[in-house]
Order: C-alpha cells, then structure tokens, then sequence
C-alpha cells in the first residue's frame, strides 16, 4: 500500500516504520508542525497538492482529523485520533458516504474484545458496584482516555443507562450512590496504557485489565486494519463490522 500519514508524532513515526518492515510506503505526512529529519515529504494541510495513496492513517488531534474529514481527499481512511468524540463521529458518517472510514479510539485488537467481553459480563452485574482505573505516561494531554471512554460506553449502553460518573470523590461527604461509576485516571512515567474495570460485590472483585507493553500493538492494529479497509465499499467501519 501507498500511505499518506495524517500527523506524524510518536504513534505515526512507529506506524511508518511497520510499514516499510512489511513492504508498504509511506508518500508523505500531514503535519503543522515543524519535523526535523523526516524522511517523508510534509505537507502543513490536507488542503494542499497531496500525492496518490490507497489509504490514510491518522494519529493525530482532532483539529487536524476535522480537516481532514472536510477535506475532498477520497481514499480510505483509518482514524485513531481521541477527544472531541461526538463531533469526528458526525463527520465519519459523512464522509464514510463518499469512501470507506474505519474508527476506533484505540486500535489494539486486545481492547476491542475488552470491549465486547463487558458488554457480556455488565448486564450480569447489577448488583457490583462498577469503579474505571486508567494510567498512562506523562505526556498524554487528554483525560479521560479516549479507550476509558470507550469501554464506558460498552457498560452504559449494555447495562447502566443512568449511570452517574464520579471524577472526583473529594468534593462530596457521602457514601456511594449505586448508581455511581468512578472514574480515576493516572498520569505518570512512560505507562503506555492500562485500563481496568472492577465489578466490587459483596466478599468479590471481579477485574478486567488490559495492558499495553508496547506502542507498536497500535501502530500494528493500524497497519492490519488498512489493508482490509482497502479492500471495502464505502462506509463506516470499527472492528465490530470490518471482519479483521
């Protein structure tokens, strides 16, 4: 495959390099940033003369991905960007018309079958109270994760419609309210990313963990995930319906 690159941080630097150790090419990077010792020809927008590729892969802000989005480029594209979840979601619908778009807030194929394995388990437990633990390293801007976000979903869609998110329990004197889901995130190091959810009950904790030893299971997920996007009509594709 030709790749054109939408940012090019931490995560797409990995990306290009997976991809050129499988027998891909990487034709450029989108980026308004200034990048020392890229090997690739940068591009500040998605507005500019862009060379032919078969798909996009973005890792980058939503301000960027939105463009993006916007923009008249008609190829395949895989989304990772986190943050601004309800606006990327509207724009992916709309442009999933015109090709195909695939999304999914955390591209490690681990997390997608968390996902699923709490939308089983969480309508079970309706008696345990539900507590999130996320941590990443210290350079992480966004907090909540957009994958705790995305696991959160899976219980309150499945099993707790009225859930109330605790972010903080400091500012309040009271006992737990069953209703509550805490929500505790951790920034620290060089955590890649961890994500936790505990079903308390009475003499039991039930834990779910997921944890990533290494940034290369997303890059990966990435890679895997374009080479069959490429192969689809357009629409809109997550890991649920694309058949990786």
């Amino acid at each position: 495959m030709k790749i054109l690159l939408v940012g090019y941080g931490t995560m797409n630097k990995r990306v290009a390099t997976l991809a050129e150790e499988n027998g891909h090419s990487i034709v450029g990077a989108i980026t308004p940033t200034t990048e020392n010792n890229c090997p690739y020809p940068l591009f500040e927008s998605v507005n500019e003369a862009l060379p032919a590729a078969d798909c996009v892969i973005d890792f980058s802000h939503p301000t960027l991905t939105k463009e993006l989005l916007k923009s008249d480029l008609n190829v395949p594209m895989v989304i990772a960007t986190t943050g601004d979840k309800e606006t990327l979601l509207a724009l992916m619908d709309e442009k999933a018309k015109e090709v195909p778009v695939f999304f999914s807030a955390n591209m490690s194929y681990g997390v997608h079958i968390v996902t699923q394995l709490l939308e089983t388990i969480a309508p079970l437990m309706a008696d345990y109270d539900i507590e999130m633990i996320e941590k990443h390293h210290n350079q992480k801007i966004d907090a909540p994760s957009g994958t705790l976000i995305k696991l959160l979903d899976a219980i309150t869609e499945k099993a707790r419609p009225d859930a109330q998110k605790v972010f903080d329990r400091t500012q309040v004197s009271e006992k737990r309210d069953k209703k509550d889901i805490g929500i505790s995130t951790i920034r620290g190091g060089t955590i890649v990313g961890e994500h936790e959810v505990l079903f308390a009950g009475h003499d039991e904790v039930i834990s779910i963990k997921h944890s990533a030893q290494s940034k290369d299971i997303f890059a990966r997920g990435a890679l895997k995930v374009a080479e069959q996007l490429v192969t689809k009509e357009k629409g809109f594709y997550t890991y649920t319906n694309l058949g990786v």
